[in-house]
Protein backbone atom coordinates (compact mmCIF):
# COMPACT_ATOMS: atom_id res chain seq x y z
CA UNK A 1 0.00 0.00 0.00
CA UNK A 2 1.47 3.16 -0.68
CA UNK A 3 1.52 6.09 1.84
CA UNK A 4 -0.86 9.04 1.45
CA UNK A 5 -1.22 12.34 2.91
CA UNK A 6 -4.10 14.40 3.82
CA UNK A 7 -4.56 17.85 2.83
CA UNK A 8 -6.87 20.75 3.06
CA UNK A 9 -7.60 23.37 -0.16
CA UNK A 10 -9.23 26.71 0.22
CA UNK A 11 -10.60 29.06 -1.49
CA UNK A 12 -12.33 32.41 -0.95
CA UNK A 13 -13.51 34.94 -2.73
CA UNK A 14 -17.13 37.44 -2.10
CA UNK A 15 -19.75 35.32 -1.46
CA UNK A 16 -17.42 32.12 -1.97
CA UNK A 17 -16.11 30.33 0.81
CA UNK A 18 -14.90 26.79 -0.25
CA UNK A 19 -12.64 23.86 1.59
CA UNK A 20 -12.07 20.77 0.31
CA UNK A 21 -10.10 17.71 2.07
CA UNK A 22 -8.08 15.16 -0.09
CA UNK A 23 -6.19 12.42 0.32
CA UNK A 24 -2.99 12.39 -1.92
CA UNK A 25 -0.20 10.01 -2.65
CA UNK A 26 2.83 11.34 -0.66
CA UNK A 27 5.40 13.27 -2.54
CA UNK A 28 2.26 15.29 -3.45
CA UNK A 29 2.86 19.19 -4.84
CA UNK A 30 0.65 22.13 -4.09
CA UNK A 31 -0.39 22.20 -8.41
CA UNK A 32 -1.36 18.34 -7.64
CA UNK A 33 -3.70 19.19 -4.63
CA UNK A 34 -5.02 22.53 -6.31
CA UNK A 35 -5.95 19.84 -9.54
CA UNK A 36 -7.77 17.22 -7.55
CA UNK A 37 -9.51 19.97 -6.11
CA UNK A 38 -11.10 21.41 -9.17
CA UNK A 39 -11.57 24.65 -8.10
CA UNK A 40 -10.25 26.56 -10.94
CA UNK A 41 -12.90 24.73 -13.27
CA UNK A 42 -15.34 25.28 -10.40
CA UNK A 43 -14.93 29.10 -9.66
CA UNK A 44 -13.87 29.81 -13.52
CA UNK A 45 -10.03 30.90 -12.66
CA UNK A 46 -7.73 32.02 -14.52
CA UNK A 47 -4.50 29.96 -13.60
CA UNK A 48 -2.39 32.72 -14.55
CA UNK A 49 -3.67 34.88 -12.03
CA UNK A 50 -3.63 32.93 -8.73
CA UNK A 51 -1.21 32.29 -6.17
CA UNK A 52 -1.03 29.82 -3.44
CA UNK A 53 0.29 29.55 -0.04
CA UNK A 54 0.43 26.84 2.75
CA UNK A 55 -1.04 28.53 6.52
CA UNK A 56 -0.89 31.74 4.68
CA UNK A 57 2.88 31.50 4.03
CA UNK A 58 3.44 31.78 -0.05
CA UNK A 59 3.93 28.64 -1.74
CA UNK A 60 5.08 27.69 -5.57
CA UNK A 61 3.23 24.87 -7.56
CA UNK A 62 5.84 22.68 -6.96
CA UNK A 63 6.19 22.76 -3.40
CA UNK A 64 6.35 19.67 -2.07
CA UNK A 65 3.38 19.03 0.49
CA UNK A 66 3.09 17.30 4.14
CA UNK A 67 0.30 15.42 5.91
CA UNK A 68 -1.85 18.04 7.21
CA UNK A 69 -0.94 20.94 5.10
CA UNK A 70 -3.71 23.64 4.00
CA UNK A 71 -3.46 24.96 0.91
CA UNK A 72 -4.86 28.65 -0.05
CA UNK A 73 -5.72 29.50 -3.35
CA UNK A 74 -5.20 33.36 -3.42
CA UNK A 75 -6.17 35.65 -6.27
CA UNK A 76 -5.22 39.48 -6.95
CA UNK A 77 -6.58 42.23 -5.32
CA UNK A 78 -9.03 43.91 -6.98
CA UNK A 79 -7.33 47.38 -6.46
CA UNK A 80 -4.01 48.58 -5.28
CA UNK A 81 -3.53 49.37 -1.90
CA UNK A 82 -1.21 52.27 -1.98
CA UNK A 83 -3.62 53.82 -5.13
CA UNK A 84 -6.78 52.96 -3.07
CA UNK A 85 -6.00 55.17 -0.15
CA UNK A 86 -4.40 57.91 -1.93
CA UNK A 87 -8.02 58.42 -3.55
CA UNK A 88 -9.78 58.09 -0.80
CA UNK A 89 -7.80 60.32 1.31
CA UNK A 90 -8.23 63.13 -1.84
CA UNK A 91 -11.72 62.75 -2.04
CA UNK A 92 -12.03 63.96 2.13
CA UNK A 93 -11.78 67.77 2.13
CA UNK A 94 -8.73 69.11 4.55
CA UNK A 95 -9.67 69.88 8.21
CA UNK A 96 -9.52 73.65 9.06
CA UNK A 97 -6.91 74.88 11.24
CA UNK A 98 -7.17 75.16 14.72
CA UNK A 99 -7.13 78.77 15.38
CA UNK A 100 -3.85 80.35 16.33
CA UNK A 101 -3.33 81.64 19.78
CA UNK A 102 -2.03 85.12 20.01
CA UNK A 103 1.21 84.90 22.67
CA UNK A 104 3.02 88.19 23.69
CA UNK A 105 6.69 88.09 23.29
CA UNK A 106 8.48 88.75 26.89
CA UNK A 107 11.67 89.87 28.17
CA UNK A 108 14.56 87.57 27.06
Amino acid sequence: MTATIGVQVAYAAPGVEALVELRLPAGATVADAVAHSAFVAIHGLDPAAIAFAIFGQRAAADTPLADGDRIEVTRPLPADPKHARRERARARPLPKPAPRRKTRAGPV
